[in-house]
Protein backbone atom coordinates (compact mmCIF):
# COMPACT_ATOMS: atom_id res chain seq x y z
CA UNK A 1 0.00 0.00 0.00
CA UNK A 2 1.46 3.32 -1.28
CA UNK A 3 1.54 6.38 1.59
CA UNK A 4 -0.22 9.64 0.31
CA UNK A 5 2.38 12.08 0.29
CA UNK A 6 2.45 14.70 3.00
CA UNK A 7 1.08 18.23 2.51
CA UNK A 8 3.16 20.47 4.90
CA UNK A 9 0.54 23.48 4.66
CA UNK A 10 -1.98 21.11 5.63
CA UNK A 11 0.10 19.64 8.60
CA UNK A 12 0.80 23.31 9.66
CA UNK A 13 -2.61 24.69 9.54
CA UNK A 14 -4.07 21.81 11.73
CA UNK A 15 -0.91 22.12 14.13
CA UNK A 16 -1.52 26.09 14.60
CA UNK A 17 -4.90 25.60 15.49
CA UNK A 18 -4.79 22.79 17.62
CA UNK A 19 -1.49 25.10 19.03
CA UNK A 20 -3.95 28.47 19.48
CA UNK A 21 -7.23 26.39 20.71
CA UNK A 22 -5.13 24.94 23.59
CA UNK A 23 -3.82 28.55 24.97
CA UNK A 24 -7.59 29.88 24.86
CA UNK A 25 -9.27 26.88 26.85
CA UNK A 26 -6.05 26.72 28.91
CA UNK A 27 -6.11 31.31 29.67
CA UNK A 28 -2.95 31.82 28.96
CA UNK A 29 -2.24 35.09 29.46
CA UNK A 30 1.67 36.36 28.40
CA UNK A 31 3.23 38.93 29.68
CA UNK A 32 3.52 42.54 27.65
CA UNK A 33 6.86 42.16 25.63
CA UNK A 34 9.44 44.86 27.39
CA UNK A 35 12.10 44.16 24.88
CA UNK A 36 12.05 42.50 21.48
CA UNK A 37 12.68 38.79 21.58
CA UNK A 38 13.93 37.17 18.42
CA UNK A 39 14.15 33.92 20.24
CA UNK A 40 12.26 32.41 23.32
CA UNK A 41 15.33 33.13 26.03
CA UNK A 42 15.52 36.90 26.35
CA UNK A 43 19.37 36.92 24.66
CA UNK A 44 20.68 38.12 21.38
CA UNK A 45 19.68 41.29 19.57
CA UNK A 46 16.65 43.56 20.21
CA UNK A 47 14.19 45.46 17.59
CA UNK A 48 17.16 47.47 16.85
CA UNK A 49 18.10 45.36 14.11
CA UNK A 50 14.89 46.73 12.33
CA UNK A 51 16.54 50.30 11.79
CA UNK A 52 14.14 53.18 12.38
CA UNK A 53 10.42 52.55 12.83
CA UNK A 54 8.63 55.39 14.26
CA UNK A 55 6.37 56.34 10.91
CA UNK A 56 7.43 52.75 8.66
CA UNK A 57 4.91 50.51 7.16
CA UNK A 58 6.14 47.07 8.92
CA UNK A 59 4.85 43.81 8.39
CA UNK A 60 4.64 41.13 11.57
CA UNK A 61 4.54 37.41 9.34
CA UNK A 62 2.87 35.00 11.33
CA UNK A 63 2.30 37.14 14.30
CA UNK A 64 0.54 34.51 16.88
CA UNK A 65 -0.75 36.38 19.67
CA UNK A 66 0.67 39.62 18.06
CA UNK A 67 2.73 40.87 21.67
CA UNK A 68 6.07 41.78 18.99
CA UNK A 69 3.80 43.82 17.00
CA UNK A 70 1.95 45.43 19.98
CA UNK A 71 5.33 46.30 21.35
CA UNK A 72 6.53 47.81 18.49
CA UNK A 73 3.50 50.52 18.26
CA UNK A 74 3.50 51.08 21.05
CA UNK A 75 7.23 51.64 22.47
CA UNK A 76 8.73 52.81 18.74
CA UNK A 77 5.42 54.17 17.11
CA UNK A 78 5.24 51.81 14.35
CA UNK A 79 2.33 51.25 12.06
CA UNK A 80 2.09 47.42 12.49
CA UNK A 81 0.28 45.29 10.37
CA UNK A 82 0.12 41.38 11.89
CA UNK A 83 -0.86 38.80 9.74
CA UNK A 84 -1.52 35.30 11.10
CA UNK A 85 -3.55 32.34 8.91
CA UNK A 86 -4.62 30.41 11.91
CA UNK A 87 -7.92 31.24 13.60
CA UNK A 88 -7.41 30.79 16.63
CA UNK A 89 -4.33 32.32 17.01
CA UNK A 90 -5.82 35.18 15.40
CA UNK A 91 -8.99 35.07 17.97
CA UNK A 92 -5.90 35.29 20.65
CA UNK A 93 -4.54 38.39 19.32
CA UNK A 94 -7.73 40.39 18.69
CA UNK A 95 -8.82 39.37 22.17
CA UNK A 96 -6.09 41.79 23.50
CA UNK A 97 -4.86 43.92 21.30
CA UNK A 98 -8.60 44.95 19.02
CA UNK A 99 -8.03 48.07 20.20
CA UNK A 100 -4.72 49.26 20.06
CA UNK A 101 -4.28 52.43 17.16
CA UNK A 102 -1.53 51.63 15.30
CA UNK A 103 -1.99 47.86 14.95
CA UNK A 104 -3.76 45.87 12.52
CA UNK A 105 -4.70 42.30 12.68
CA UNK A 106 -4.80 40.43 9.96
CA UNK A 107 -6.06 36.78 9.46
CA UNK A 108 -4.97 35.55 6.24
CA UNK A 109 -2.16 32.85 4.60
CA UNK A 110 0.57 35.08 4.43
CA UNK A 111 1.96 34.35 0.73
CA UNK A 112 -1.88 35.68 -0.53
CA UNK A 113 -1.49 38.54 1.63
CA UNK A 114 2.14 39.56 0.50
CA UNK A 115 0.55 39.56 -2.88
CA UNK A 116 -1.93 41.90 -2.42
CA UNK A 117 -0.77 44.60 0.13
CA UNK A 118 1.36 47.75 -1.02
CA UNK A 119 5.14 47.70 -0.33
CA UNK A 120 6.14 47.68 3.56
CA UNK A 121 9.43 49.38 4.64
CA UNK A 122 10.28 46.55 6.98
CA UNK A 123 9.06 42.98 7.18
CA UNK A 124 10.10 40.43 10.44
CA UNK A 125 8.99 37.19 12.09
CA UNK A 126 9.57 35.64 14.57
CA UNK A 127 10.22 31.87 13.96
CA UNK A 128 7.19 31.82 11.36
CA UNK A 129 9.45 31.55 8.03
CA UNK A 130 10.56 27.86 8.50
CA UNK A 131 6.79 26.69 8.26
CA UNK A 132 6.17 28.19 4.54
CA UNK A 133 7.71 26.45 1.73
CA UNK A 134 10.17 29.24 0.67
CA UNK A 135 9.87 28.94 -2.84
CA UNK A 136 6.47 29.89 -2.11
CA UNK A 137 7.47 32.53 0.36
CA UNK A 138 10.57 34.55 -0.80
CA UNK A 139 9.26 35.54 -4.09
CA UNK A 140 6.14 36.74 -2.37
CA UNK A 141 8.42 38.51 0.20
CA UNK A 142 10.37 40.10 -2.40
CA UNK A 143 7.51 41.57 -4.16
CA UNK A 144 6.23 43.25 -0.89
CA UNK A 145 9.63 44.77 0.57
CA UNK A 146 10.07 48.23 -1.22
CA UNK A 147 13.89 48.94 -2.92
CA UNK A 148 16.06 49.60 0.33
CA UNK A 149 13.37 48.17 2.66
CA UNK A 150 14.39 45.59 6.14
CA UNK A 151 13.92 42.25 6.22
CA UNK A 152 14.84 40.35 9.55
CA UNK A 153 13.55 36.58 10.40
CA UNK A 154 14.56 33.33 12.65
CA UNK A 155 14.55 30.01 11.45
CA UNK A 156 15.55 26.90 13.56
CA UNK A 157 19.32 26.26 13.06
CA UNK A 158 19.39 22.53 15.24
CA UNK A 159 16.75 21.26 17.02
CA UNK A 160 16.77 20.61 20.96
CA UNK A 161 17.32 16.79 20.26
CA UNK A 162 20.36 18.08 18.11
CA UNK A 163 19.87 17.44 14.51
CA UNK A 164 21.29 20.01 12.27
CA UNK A 165 20.17 21.74 9.15
CA UNK A 166 19.86 20.27 5.37
CA UNK A 167 21.11 21.04 2.39
CA UNK A 168 18.18 20.15 0.02
CA UNK A 169 15.02 22.47 -0.20
CA UNK A 170 12.70 19.94 1.74
CA UNK A 171 10.82 19.83 4.67
CA UNK A 172 10.40 17.53 7.66
CA UNK A 173 8.86 16.55 10.68
CA UNK A 174 9.48 18.86 14.08
CA UNK A 175 7.49 18.48 17.14
CA UNK A 176 5.49 22.08 18.37
CA UNK A 177 5.78 21.58 22.47
CA UNK A 178 2.35 22.80 24.42
CA UNK A 179 2.69 24.98 27.42
CA UNK A 180 1.41 22.51 30.26
CA UNK A 181 2.32 19.09 28.89
CA UNK A 182 1.25 17.79 25.43
CA UNK A 183 2.70 18.05 21.57
CA UNK A 184 1.47 18.40 17.68
CA UNK A 185 3.66 17.66 14.75
CA UNK A 186 4.68 20.38 12.11
CA UNK A 187 6.53 20.38 9.00
CA UNK A 188 9.53 22.69 8.82
CA UNK A 189 12.42 23.65 6.34
CA UNK A 190 15.65 23.74 8.74
CA UNK A 191 17.73 24.57 6.22
CA UNK A 192 22.14 25.88 6.16
CA UNK A 193 22.63 29.20 6.42
CA UNK A 194 23.94 29.37 2.80
CA UNK A 195 21.05 27.52 1.45
CA UNK A 196 19.06 30.64 2.91
CA UNK A 197 21.26 33.13 1.84
CA UNK A 198 21.05 31.72 -2.13
CA UNK A 199 17.33 31.06 -2.06
CA UNK A 200 17.12 35.06 -0.62
CA UNK A 201 19.69 36.32 -2.99
CA UNK A 202 17.84 34.21 -5.98
CA UNK A 203 15.11 36.88 -5.02
CA UNK A 204 16.56 40.27 -5.65
CA UNK A 205 17.47 39.64 -1.30
CA UNK A 206 20.95 40.51 -0.22
CA UNK A 207 21.74 39.06 3.71
CA UNK A 208 23.49 41.91 5.32
CA UNK A 209 24.40 39.36 8.65
CA UNK A 210 23.29 36.32 10.32
CA UNK A 211 23.19 36.31 14.31
CA UNK A 212 23.05 32.78 16.47
CA UNK A 213 20.85 32.32 18.79
CA UNK A 214 21.80 29.61 21.29
CA UNK A 215 19.71 27.93 23.76
CA UNK A 216 21.46 29.09 27.17
CA UNK A 217 20.39 25.56 29.54
CA UNK A 218 22.85 22.58 29.33
CA UNK A 219 21.91 20.38 27.54
CA UNK A 220 19.40 21.61 25.19
CA UNK A 221 20.89 21.92 21.55
CA UNK A 222 18.39 24.04 20.53
CA UNK A 223 19.64 27.19 17.96
CA UNK A 224 18.38 29.31 15.74
CA UNK A 225 19.59 31.93 13.18
CA UNK A 226 18.92 35.29 12.87
CA UNK A 227 18.70 36.43 9.20
CA UNK A 228 19.20 40.33 8.36
CA UNK A 229 18.25 41.68 4.59
CA UNK A 230 17.63 44.22 2.42
CA UNK A 231 15.98 44.88 -0.80
CA UNK A 232 18.83 46.63 -2.64
CA UNK A 233 18.15 49.49 -4.29
CA UNK A 234 20.32 48.62 -7.41
CA UNK A 235 21.62 45.45 -8.44
CA UNK A 236 25.13 44.61 -8.48
CA UNK A 237 27.18 42.75 -11.08
CA UNK A 238 30.40 40.57 -11.43
CA UNK A 239 33.28 41.94 -13.11
CA UNK A 240 34.78 39.43 -15.58
CA UNK A 241 38.10 37.88 -15.48
CA UNK A 242 41.35 39.30 -16.82
CA UNK A 243 42.20 36.22 -19.01
CA UNK A 244 41.91 37.58 -23.07
CA UNK A 245 39.98 35.73 -25.51
CA UNK A 246 40.95 33.26 -28.07
CA UNK A 247 41.72 35.31 -31.56
CA UNK A 248 38.31 34.13 -32.88
CA UNK A 249 36.15 34.67 -30.10
CA UNK A 250 36.84 38.48 -29.47
CA UNK A 251 33.45 38.88 -30.27
CA UNK A 252 30.08 37.55 -28.65
CA UNK A 253 26.49 37.72 -28.54
CA UNK A 254 24.05 37.55 -25.44
CA UNK A 255 20.30 37.10 -25.56
CA UNK A 256 17.18 38.75 -24.04
CA UNK A 257 14.12 36.87 -23.53
CA UNK A 258 11.22 38.74 -21.87
CA UNK A 259 7.84 37.47 -21.88
CA UNK A 260 4.86 37.40 -19.39
CA UNK A 261 6.72 35.47 -16.94
CA UNK A 262 9.84 38.02 -17.26
CA UNK A 263 13.48 37.62 -18.12
CA UNK A 264 15.26 34.60 -18.95
CA UNK A 265 18.29 34.20 -16.82
CA UNK A 266 20.47 30.96 -16.26
CA UNK A 267 23.22 30.52 -13.33
CA UNK A 268 26.99 29.77 -14.31
CA UNK A 269 28.66 27.17 -12.81
CA UNK A 270 30.93 30.26 -11.15
CA UNK A 271 27.40 31.41 -9.74
CA UNK A 272 26.39 33.95 -11.85
CA UNK A 273 23.54 34.90 -13.79
CA UNK A 274 23.56 35.51 -16.93
CA UNK A 275 21.86 35.72 -20.45
CA UNK A 276 21.99 32.76 -23.09
CA UNK A 277 24.80 33.59 -25.38
CA UNK A 278 28.46 32.90 -26.23
CA UNK A 279 30.90 33.70 -28.67
CA UNK A 280 30.71 34.15 -32.61
CA UNK A 281 31.63 30.53 -34.34
CA UNK A 282 33.57 31.44 -38.23
CA UNK A 283 31.04 31.59 -40.84
CA UNK A 284 28.07 32.69 -38.63
CA UNK A 285 25.89 35.81 -38.71
CA UNK A 286 25.04 37.41 -35.39
CA UNK A 287 21.67 36.40 -35.79
CA UNK A 288 22.61 32.83 -36.42
CA UNK A 289 25.18 33.04 -33.28
CA UNK A 290 22.23 33.33 -31.23
CA UNK A 291 20.10 31.20 -32.45
CA UNK A 292 22.37 28.54 -32.16
CA UNK A 293 23.86 29.93 -28.67
CA UNK A 294 19.96 29.65 -27.34
CA UNK A 295 19.77 26.09 -28.75
CA UNK A 296 22.70 24.44 -27.22
CA UNK A 297 21.91 26.45 -23.72
CA UNK A 298 18.54 26.54 -22.78
CA UNK A 299 16.82 23.67 -25.59
CA UNK A 300 14.67 26.81 -26.98
CA UNK A 301 14.08 27.38 -30.67
CA UNK A 302 14.28 30.39 -32.44
CA UNK A 303 14.88 31.58 -35.78
CA UNK A 304 17.45 34.37 -36.88
CA UNK A 305 14.24 36.60 -38.05
CA UNK A 306 12.96 36.03 -34.76
CA UNK A 307 16.25 38.33 -33.68
CA UNK A 308 16.68 42.31 -33.29
CA UNK A 309 20.04 43.13 -32.56
CA UNK A 310 20.52 46.08 -30.44
CA UNK A 311 23.63 47.69 -30.87
CA UNK A 312 27.28 46.61 -29.63
CA UNK A 313 28.86 46.80 -26.55
CA UNK A 314 32.68 47.62 -26.42
CA UNK A 315 34.74 47.93 -23.54
CA UNK A 316 38.36 46.24 -21.99
CA UNK A 317 40.01 44.05 -19.52
CA UNK A 318 43.61 44.87 -18.95
CA UNK A 319 44.46 45.85 -22.10
CA UNK A 320 41.76 43.28 -23.76
CA UNK A 321 38.93 45.05 -25.74
CA UNK A 322 35.88 42.91 -25.14
CA UNK A 323 32.82 43.35 -27.61
CA UNK A 324 29.61 41.98 -27.18
CA UNK A 325 26.14 42.50 -29.56
CA UNK A 326 23.24 42.77 -27.70
CA UNK A 327 20.17 41.21 -28.98
CA UNK A 328 16.41 40.94 -28.45
CA UNK A 329 14.84 37.54 -29.41
CA UNK A 330 11.22 38.54 -30.04
CA UNK A 331 9.91 35.06 -30.99
CA UNK A 332 10.70 31.47 -29.47
CA UNK A 333 9.37 28.10 -29.14
CA UNK A 334 10.03 25.67 -26.27
CA UNK A 335 10.46 25.57 -22.74
CA UNK A 336 13.97 26.49 -20.95
CA UNK A 337 15.80 23.45 -19.78
CA UNK A 338 19.52 22.62 -18.73
CA UNK A 339 21.38 21.11 -21.82
CA UNK A 340 24.39 18.57 -21.44
CA UNK A 341 27.35 19.95 -20.93
CA UNK A 342 26.87 23.53 -20.84
CA UNK A 343 28.42 25.80 -18.02
CA UNK A 344 24.98 27.35 -17.32
CA UNK A 345 21.82 26.19 -16.45
CA UNK A 346 19.16 26.58 -14.15
CA UNK A 347 16.87 28.81 -16.41
CA UNK A 348 14.43 31.18 -14.58
CA UNK A 349 12.49 33.95 -15.76
CA UNK A 350 12.73 36.88 -13.10
CA UNK A 351 10.73 39.45 -13.19
CA UNK A 352 12.50 43.31 -13.63
CA UNK A 353 11.55 44.85 -10.70
CA UNK A 354 13.46 41.68 -8.99
CA UNK A 355 17.08 40.82 -10.98
CA UNK A 356 18.66 38.80 -8.76
CA UNK A 357 22.25 40.28 -7.51
CA UNK A 358 25.45 38.69 -8.56
CA UNK A 359 24.86 39.63 -12.54
CA UNK A 360 27.70 38.82 -15.10
CA UNK A 361 28.58 41.98 -16.41
CA UNK A 362 28.50 41.49 -20.11
CA UNK A 363 24.67 40.52 -18.98
CA UNK A 364 24.10 43.58 -17.01
CA UNK A 365 25.49 45.90 -19.88
CA UNK A 366 23.17 44.54 -22.02
CA UNK A 367 20.58 44.68 -20.12
CA UNK A 368 21.19 48.57 -19.72
CA UNK A 369 21.64 48.64 -23.47
CA UNK A 370 18.00 47.02 -23.55
CA UNK A 371 16.28 49.20 -20.57
CA UNK A 372 18.20 51.89 -19.33
CA UNK A 373 16.16 52.68 -16.81
CA UNK A 374 16.94 48.94 -14.98
CA UNK A 375 18.62 50.23 -11.68
CA UNK A 376 21.45 47.61 -12.61
CA UNK A 377 25.13 48.42 -11.80
CA UNK A 378 28.04 47.50 -14.05
CA UNK A 379 31.72 48.33 -15.56
CA UNK A 380 31.01 51.36 -17.73
CA UNK A 381 31.04 50.37 -21.49
CA UNK A 382 30.48 52.06 -24.95
CA UNK A 383 27.59 51.10 -26.45
CA UNK A 384 26.30 52.03 -30.32
CA UNK A 385 22.73 51.27 -30.97
CA UNK A 386 21.95 49.88 -34.51
CA UNK A 387 19.58 51.52 -36.94
CA UNK A 388 16.00 50.60 -36.69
Amino acid sequence: MTSRPVDPDAVNAEAWHAYGDHHLRRGTVLPESERFDWGFWGTGPGAEILGELAGRRVLDLGCGPARHAAHLVRTYGAAVDAVDSSPTQHERARARYASLSGLRLIRADAVEHLGSTEPYDVVYSVNAVPYIDPRRLLPALAGALRPGGTLCFTVLHTNSRGDGPSTAVESRPEVLRLAGGGEVDVRMWVLTPELWTDLLAEHGLRVEGIDVLDAPDEGNHASYRIFRATRPVRVSSRPRGSRPPVPHAAIGVGAILHGPRGLLLGRHLRGTWELPGGTVEPGESLEETVVRELREETGIESRPTDVRLLGTLLDDVDGVVRMTVASEVTAWRGEPSDQPDERVGDWRWFPLDRLPENLFVCSAQGLTAWRPELPIDHAAAHFTRYAG
